[in-house]
């Protein structure tokens, strides 16, 4: 086997996840929200223009600009994402931060354990460790998504531990 040969089966992808937070509100349904949100405000500070108090509507504004602000804030955090890659040579978690900062991290998978602990009242945790070393994963995920996650991940592990030849 030639050097180029042995190089593209050590670059095998055998495990390739996307990990990102859940938003249940759509860009389309953030707009209807603000609209309502928006409309009645108009009308509290229209009561309120009426009976004399005009000073309402600016912080009728204000409020409606401390929602938009904070929704924004919320959907910034979209940006952050994991991708957990196995491939023959190393299992690769790489996190991107909703600044765009990258934080690379590799474990050589042979001797790799992937654990979900769970402490009492608190939520479980995705644990990759080896040689003294331990990263949490998919901290945004829920809990079913952890054990889900940790399941696939130690079912490719062990087939790649049986094809390489060391025991599962």
């Amino acid at each position: 086997m030639n050097a180029s040969a042995a190089s593209a089966a050590s670059d095998q992808v055998l495990f390739d996840a996307r990990l990102s937070p859940h938003r249940s509100l759509s860009p389309v349904g953030f707009r209807m929200l603000m609209a309502a949100i928006a409309a009645a405000l108009l009308g509290v500070g229209a009561v309120f223009f009426a009976a004399g108090a005009w000073p309402v509507i600016g912080f009728c504004g204000l409020e409606l600009a401390l929602v938009y602000l904070f929704f924004q804030l919320n959907f910034r955090d979209l940006r952050r994402y994991e991708t957990i890659r196995l491939t023959d040579a190393a299992l690769e978690v790489r996190r991107v931060a909703p600044d765009g900062s990258a934080e690379l991290v590799s474990f050589q998978p042979y001797w790799l354990k992937v654990t979900v602990e769970n402490s009492p009242g608190r939520s479980s945790r995705l644990v990759l460790s080896s040689h003294g070393r331990a990263l949490d994963v998919g901290s945004f995920l829920s809990p079913e998504e952890r054990e889900d996650l940790a399941r696939a991940l130690g079912d490719a592990l062990g087939r790649r531990r049986r094809a390489s030849g060391v025991l599962a």
